[in-house]
């Protein structure tokens, strides 16, 4: 396991040359990784908040075993996405088959490129063999 600082200091060393109007979390994983990447290339834009935005898409369960034979979208996308350059944002990316799906999602939008924690994306902080992230499993406030 990698620990938190070590994984944050990816986060903070990875270079992001483009600029985004948009971040898109795949949730759940992409959550944690995409409020940090608001962080920030919010900084980044001298104190302008960029946006984040959910989407919705499920492939694997807890135990990253497949639940259905190809990911799903569970809710519906409730935010404007055309014309606009997006940030897409998930955990890890193994097959791709969830990323994929997301752009085909996601048509219409000025330019979609990929960020994950670990796996192959356009920007990945890691891309070796599976491991825990450190922010799961983290204990919660009673």
């Amino acid at each position: 396991m990698k620990t938190f600082e070590q994984v944050l200091e990816r986060f903070q060393k990875i270079p992001i040359p483009e600029k985004f109007d948009l971040i898109v979390a795949i949730a759940n994983g992409g959550i944690v990784p995409a409020g940090i990447l608001a962080q920030r290339l919010s900084a980044e834009k001298g104190g302008e908040n960029i946006e984040v935005q959910l989407l919705r898409i499920n492939l694997r369960d807890e135990n990253q075993k497949p639940r259905w034979d190809a990911p799903k979208l569970l809710s519906p996308i409730d935010f404007e996405f055309t014309g606009r350059r997006i940030l897409l944002v998930d955990d890890r990316i193994k097959t791709g088959s969830t990323v994929r799906l997301a752009r085909e999602l996601l048509q219409g939008a000025a330019a979609v490129r990929t960020f994950a924690v670990n796996g192959d994306a356009d920007y990945a902080l890691y891309n070796e063999t599976c491991f825990k992230f450190p922010w799961v499993g983290m204990p919660t406030a009673d």
